[in-house]
This record gives structure tokens, sequence and C-alpha cells, in this order.
């Protein structure tokens, strides 16, 4: 009997030291830009707001500009519960079906975008599962931009797909990438995001696609001479964390973390479009040309991407799931 008891004090005392060190430690929130861009100010708003509405009792540290790791081994960090939380893009390296947040030309304007990623809307949902099977708790969507293509040379018949270029892209490791560049006249070159401004800045490739302005404001904005906002994709970051982290916070924590990431959220729907503009104003400024594409030749592009690269990776993440997604679309 005296033994019993002793064992159950012990675990007693062992689950609220787990869920006491939980809630007592500093959680690391990783994201890939330089300190001062705007995630890393509504990350700081974010901390700032937890920690009162908490009564201090959720504390976070910021690790801007991927300190922690490339986004790819930051999303394994997060699911292994060694990074705490995380706002960045989605890695496809783990699941292939992460390639449908970038499938080019799935969203026509800011209004559809939106409607997609609200809470509930079936896009939304289905980024949720994906990362749940990871191990991770998706907390908010951040919407960044409509992607565009960085040149560090003078484009060539950049609103006509059909024409072949004879310019190197550097495209982010996945196939969604790599077959939109190729498909619309130019060549891609898979290049990890660590290694690609060292290689236009030495020629290996003659720009980049898979950012969008404020992507290569921040990060290439040396090696960019002209812009080409050509609504390449719709990006979205993902703010999540560690699911196990989170399912051990009192019901009350969890309310004030999903209330405050759902305002984090909002915040930024509000105002992404203009700061959308104001990266290409920020590029212009900085000495680089923007190279107008007109909505009829986006609308081309568009009509050959959904033609021919679509059923080429609906074959890379499953047909018949893929299909499924792409029904649910709202308009």
């Amino acid at each position: 009997m005296k033994r019993n008891l002793i064992f159950g004090v012990i675990a007693f005392v062992a689950i609220c030291f787990a869920a006491g060190s939980v809630n007592a430690r500093t959680w690391k929130i990783s994201h890939m830009r330089p300190q001062g861009t705007a995630i890393d100010n509504d990350l700081k708003w974010f901390s700032k707001t937890i920690k009162e509405r908490s009564g201090g009792k959720i504390k976070t540290k910021l690790y801007p500009a991927s300190a922690l790791g490339d986004y790819t081994v930051v999303q394994e960090r997060v699911g292994l519960g060694a990074v705490d939380m995380a706002c960045q893009t989605p890695a496809s390296a783990a699941d292939k079906r992460f390639q449908m947040v970038f499938f080019p030309y799935m969203f026509k304007n800011w209004v559809q975008a939106e409607k997609n990623y609200r809470v509930g809307a079936p896009l939304r949902s289905t980024v949720e599962e994906l990362y749940a099977k990871q191990g991770i708790k998706l907390l908010a969507a951040w919407p960044v931009y409509f992607g565009g293509i960085s040149l560090n040379r003078e484009p060539v018949k950049p609103g006509d797909p059909e024409a072949a270029k004879g310019i190197k892209l550097r495209v982010p490791p996945m196939k969604t990438f790599q077959l939109l560049a190729d498909t619309t006249g130019y060549m891609g070159t898979p290049i990890p995001f660590s290694d690609a401004f060292t290689a236009v800045q030495t020629g290996v490739v003659d720009g980049v696609i898979g950012s969008g302005a404020e992507g290569y404001y921040s990060s290439f904005r040396d090696v960019t001479k002209y812009y080409l906002p050509a609504n390449t994709h719709f990006e979205v970051w993902y703010f999540i964390m560690t699911q196990k982290t989170f399912d051990k916070l009192p019901e009350e924590r969890k309310q004030i973390l999903m209330e405050t990431a759902g305002e984090f959220e909002a915040r930024r729907w509000k105002v992404a479009k203009d700061d959308q503009k104001a990266n290409e104003q920020r590029l212009a400024d900085f000495g680089a040309t923007i190279v107008p594409i007109s909505d009829a030749e986006i609308a081309g592009i568009a009509e050959k991407i959904q033609k021919t690269v679509w059923p080429e990776i609906l074959k890379d993440v499953g047909e018949d799931w893929g299909k499924n997604v792409l029904n649910n679309i709202v308009e």
C-alpha cells in the first residue's frame, strides 16, 4: 500500500514537473527574414501580446534570418519539439503534398486568396491536416505576396510563355517551381535558398523564381536588376508549433494562444496587399527596373500552366487527392 502511494506521488510530481517545464520555459520562434522586416515586426507584436495576455506565463524568443536552420530543417525540428514555433514557408521534402499550396496560378487576386485561407476553408483545413501528420499544430496563416521573378540581366519576352528565353533561374528544390520555370521558357536550376544569392552573384544562374518582391528586396536586392510581377504563385507562411507542447497547455492558455494567433493573422491580411506594392517600390528605389506584365499576358501564362504543369504536379501528390483539393478551391 505504502509502495503504491509512493509511486503515485512520484508520478504526480513528474506530471506536474513536465507541465511546469512547458509553461515556464521560453519558447523559441524561428522565421526566415532579417530583423526589422514585416514578419519580424509582426512576431515581435505576437510575442509581446501573448506574454501580456498570459500574465507572463507564455514567454517567447525570436530567432530571425533562419538562425535555427533552413526552413526544411526547422519544420522537422518543430515536429520533433526541438524548436517550439516557426512562421515560414512549408517544406515538401517530408510530404510531397505540400506542393499543393504552391500550385502556380491557383488564385487570381487577393480576395480569392483570403477566402481560401480563412479558418474553415477547405484549403486551410488541408494544410492543417498535412501539418498534423508531422506532429505540428497550425496556429495561423501569414499571407506574404503574389510571386514574381528576379533577374540580374535584361528579361526576354517576359509575357510570352512560348518564348525560349535562354535565362537560367534558381528554383526551390521542388517540382512545382521547376516545371513553372521550364514551361514558361526559362531553364530552372534547383539550388538551396542558402546558396541562391551566391549563385546569382557569380553567374551560375541569371535570376530567381519562387519568391516575391518582399523576398527579393530582403535577400536579393543587390543582384536584382529587373523584377517581373508575374503573379507566379500565392505565398503564405504558416505559424506553427509543436503539437505536444500545445496539448500540454491548460485550456485557458490554449485559448489565449489561438485568439492571439488569430489576431496576428487578421492584422496581416489588412496590410499584405499594400505591403506587396511597397516592396515593389523598394526594389525600384534600390535601382531595379519593374517590368510590367499585363493582365492578359498573365492570363495566357496561367492558361498554359494549368494545362501543362498542373497535371504533372497532380501525379506527384496523388491525382485523386490533388483533384479533390483543387475542386474545393473557392472562387
